[in-house]
């Protein structure tokens, strides 16, 4: 008898590690990222990721609000001390660099460099489309992708299989396939393997400082894609 029950006991602690709820939470958004992403897909190259990260911060900070929480609880708040924030900003981007440029070295042994297959061609000279890449830059391409693929999908997967060091590094790995999966359609492998690499370095600022305040990553995205644009704008191969 009390082996049974000794039995019972370990499944009953067996089935507590998995936090059902957020697990739901974090398929809920990794489904709604993906179906409306190839859903847009099918009429604009260029607003499919927005549309669907747009999507996805609705859906999530409802989500958040059923179970009693923020985005100030996943570390989206004003930064206290700005000289700190810009220290963490730069050591973010300084390791991003690092990351993006050892996985290259791997990813240029095996795939092809296809670039970005013509998606922001239409901005070179052109002002108007400058312009509006760049507000894009500064809401899909920084807040609302760091606030979904580093506070919420790092969040909710370390609470799935109940927190911890473990769970943390489980959670910063499938942050960053993820992530570089949703650079494939245009990237190619080649670009999806350095862009994940990148994402898995921010991953780690995450769990390191993000969980306090993730504006620095923020930060550091949104100057890497301004960099990005605005070479593309002006003409010069970045």
């Amino acid at each position: 008898m009390s082996g049974n029950a000794n039995s019972g006991t370990s499944r009953a602690k067996r089935k507590k590690l998995i936090d059902s709820g957020a697990l739901l939470d974090l398929l809920i958004i990794l489904a709604v990222l993906v179906v409306v992403k190839q859903s847009v897909l099918l009429f604009s190259y260029l607003y499919a990721g927005p549309a669907s990260t747009v999507s996805a911060m609705v859906v999530a900070t409802i989500l958040l609000r059923r179970r009693g929480l923020g985005w100030k609880d996943l570390g989206f708040r004003w930064p206290e001390n700005w000289l700190k924030t810009m220290g963490l900003t730069l050591l973010s981007m300084a390791a991003f660099i690092v990351a993006t440029q050892t996985m290259q070295l791997f990813a240029d042994a095996f795939f092809e460099d296809v670039g970005m297959s013509g998606r922001f061609d239409h901005i070179e000279g052109n002002l108007i489309a400058y312009i509006g890449i760049m507000l894009l830059v500064w809401t899909h391409g920084s807040f609302f992708e760091e606030l979904l693929f580093r506070a919420f999908i790092i969040d909710r997967t370390s609470a799935t299989f109940g927190g911890g060091l473990k769970a943390d590094i489980a959670a910063a790995l499938l942050s960053s396939i993820f992530f570089g999966y949703r650079h494939y359609y245009y990237q190619g492998m080649h670009g999806a393997l350095i862009t994940g690499a990148g994402g898995f370095a921010f991953a780690l600022f995450y769990l390191w400082f993000g969980r306090k305040n993730v504006m620095p990553l923020i930060f550091a995205h949104g100057i890497f894609n301004s960099l990005g644009q605005t070479f593309r704008f002006l003409g010069i191969e970045d």
